[in-house]
């Protein structure tokens, strides 16, 4: 099993603390061991009222600690607000998200799902994909659409766009680390059935490896590769 070292530096770029892990814990676990630089952008956060202070503060440090177990290089917070960037402009968002691709300059962008339930989801799929416009050749050479748990498979099949992963990640020998990071967010982690378990996440890592016949995958969709 290579390294993934031909993705080179990534940006995983997160609506919410936690869908980072939800979709590409095990693959940022397999980069950081390689030696790959590996950045998240953390896009939102909450405000009060909505969200109290205590409550953020509190995520930001089961993040941190997630993040020391993946091996992620660098988080980046944009501190738009969370459940409300459909009141900002849209240059507003895309300035935001762009100035950040152009400060990384990853090779791979790593972006939620455009099907996803949660508007914040859709919006940054859309910001992302016009930060990494084909103009010059300092843009990221491949696009990947993760899945979120709770958020992607939660839309309606055959009326608004369905996951079907077209790529999928081996992560036999990281998916423990996925499974401690996200129990890392115990303001987040839920008990079984609910989506958010740990028994839940296993499961579907599980299946998509099952896809490919390895014990465990990432499944993402290729949006779009420069070789």
């Amino acid at each position: 099993m290579s390294g993934l070292t031909h993705l080179g530096t990534s940006l995983i770029v997160a609506p919410h603390p936690d869908d980072e892990v939800l979709g590409c814990g095990g693959t940022i676990a397999r980069l950081a061991d390689a030696g790959q630089d590996v950045h998240v952008a953390i896009v939102t956060r909450g405000y009060e009222p909505a969200f109290s202070d205590e409550l953020v503060q509190t995520v930001r440090a089961e993040l941190v600690e997630a993040h020391r177990i993946l091996g992620v290089t660098k988080c980046h917070f944009l501190d738009l607000p969370a459940a409300a960037l459909d009141t900002l402009p849209g240059s507003e968002l895309n300035a935001a998200i762009g100035g950040l691709v152009q400060e990384v300059s990853p090779d791979t962008l790593f972006l939620p799902f455009v099907g996803d339930i949660h508007r914040d989801h859709q919006l940054i799929f859309t910001a992302g994909l016009v930060a990494a416009r084909p103009r010059s050749l300092k843009v990221p050479q491949r696009i990947y659409a993760y899945e979120t748990l709770s958020e992607t498979n939660w839309a309606a099949p055959g009326v608004t766009e369905t996951f079907a992963p077209n790529v999928f990640f081996d992560i036999g020998a990281t998916l423990d680390r996925k499974l401690k990071a996200f129990a890392c967010f115990k303001s987040q982690v839920k008990d079984f059935p609910d989506e958010r378990s740990l028994k839940t996440i296993e499961a579907l890592a599980t299946l998509r490896g099952s896809t490919v016949y390895r014990s465990s995958a990432e499944g993402f969709i290729l949006l779009r590769e420069t070789t």
